[in-house]
């Protein structure tokens, strides 16, 4: 094994613009060229990607691998290529399971809204309803204050109506007393004279 990854490691090497890795030229502008043969390498989602076997196979028979080593080797990348692209896309999603998906969000949402404009309808009537309650109660209240008040200007009313006849009972008195004093005054006075 150790001899085939010596033939693998090219003396040329350039840098790859695919994530900045090192790999050899040959291999490099056999992989990029697309010649004749090519073989699909299918992913678990359908995806296609080309990858050219027939070059990278006459490559490595020009790096001195036989014909047979070289198509254990392509093969062995093929399959590695595969488990990597399943990998890849295990945890990816379809574009089709994409849009499922968000049906299946967009809808849940569009019942949790219808759900929270009936929740709304039924909590603006119960809050209605319950402040029409709460109007009746304090028009009641109004009503019962007014009366209340009524009551008490009619008892503070006939209250000081009867002090005002008590008072002028009683001024009515002291003055026929007070007459009566001014008399009997007159008359001692006068019988006093004589």
């Amino acid at each position: 094994m150790k001899p085939l990854l010596r033939v693998l490691a090219c003396r040329e090497r350039t840098v790859s613009p695919y994530r900045g890795r090192v790999c050899c030229a040959g291999l490099q502008s056999a992989f990029l060229r697309g010649d004749a043969h090519k073989r699909t390498i299918y992913s678990s989602v359908g995806k296609k990607f080309y990858f050219d076997t027939h070059a990278i196979v006459q490559v490595l028979e020009e790096k001195g691998f036989t014909s047979q080593q070289s198509e254990i080797v392509v093969s062995a990348l093929v399959k590695i290529m595969n488990t990597n692209m399943d990998l890849i896309y295990q945890d990816m999603v379809s574009k089709v399971q994409q849009e499922i998906t968000l049906q299946q969000v967009m809808s849940h949402i569009a019942s949790v809204k219808k759900d929270m404009i009936i929740l709304e309808k039924s909590e603006f009537s119960a809050l209605r309803t319950q402040n029409e309650k709460v109007k009746i109660e304090l028009q009641q209240l109004k009503k019962q204050l007014l009366d209340e008040i009524l009551k008490v200007r009619a008892n503070n009313k006939l209250d000081f109506n009867l002090e005002k006849s008590r008072v002028k009972e009683m001024y009515a008195d002291n003055e026929r007393k007070l007459l009566e004093l001014r008399t009997e005054i007159v008359e001692m006075v006068c019988s006093s004279c004589l």
